[in-house]
């Protein structure tokens, strides 16, 4: 006879506890990171988290290590949330250009999240977790599926991830600029990179896009996306 499967135990007042203290702390992070304060000392951290510098060390060894768990929870949150918007797009460079699209969408939607993400952004390509290895599996799918004739995946994730991070730092600087447009433009240039012709990348730039919804990105670390 067949055992049903052991349910999972439910968290403990002490777990819900510990959970609560990291995500203080990662939330607190971000808004330092967003304001560029990161020479900040961790006693300035944790009062601004209300948590005791004590329980900082039981969860982090540095306020470094802390800075880098609040940049890859905003990164696998809005990964998760494309991939989500885009699991059942069957054409690989429809999926590619839908992500980046949005991605360049997003730092004008969210703007302290997304200086949270440029605050790293010399560490993001080589990140493994986060958007850069989402932006590599969507290349990879396009060039075996022979949709881009690229064939220099590395040169071409460098190029992705460069533009994206660069046209974050676009929209900061220049605020009355078209963020859709910008995106838009930046996104066919890509698509005939990897090998679109110029007919189609412009067709798929100009086709309607998915609702972002990012009111999961922010707030506590262990909060869902919805």
């Amino acid at each position: 006879m067949t055992q049903a499967p052991a349910s999972s135990p439910e968290p403990t007042r002490s777990h819900r506890r510990k959970a609560q203290t990291r995500a203080a702390l990662v939330g607190a992070a971000q808004s330092f990171l967003a304001q560029g304060k990161t020479n900040s000392p961790v006693l300035e951290i944790t009062q601004a988290a209300d948590v005791g510098i004590g329980s900082f060390y039981n969860h982090f060894e540095s306020k470094e290590q802390l800075f880098e768990a609040a940049v890859e929870h905003v990164t696998d949150l809005l990964g998760a949330v494309l991939d989500q918007l885009t699991t059942d797009v069957e054409d690989p460079a429809i999926a590619f250009a839908t992500s980046f699209r949005l991605t360049g969408r997003f730092h004008r939607r969210e703007p302290e999240l997304s200086k949270v993400i440029l605050h790293s952004a010399l560490g993001l390509l080589g990140a493994e977790t986060g958007l850069a290895p989402r932006v590599r599996r969507d290349i990879q799918a396009g060039v075996e599926s022979g949709r881009f004739t690229m064939k220099d995946i590395d040169v071409a994730v460098v190029c992705a991830v460069g533009a994206a991070t660069f046209l974050g730092q676009l929209l900061h600087t220049e605020p009355d600029r078209d963020d859709a447009e910008a995106t838009d433009q930046a996104t066919e240039a890509l698509l005939r990179m990897l090998g679109l012709p110029a007919d189609e990348a412009r067709a798929i730039c100009s086709g309607p896009l998915p609702e972002l919804h990012t009111a999961g990105l922010r707030g506590a670390a262990d909060q869902a996306i919805t």
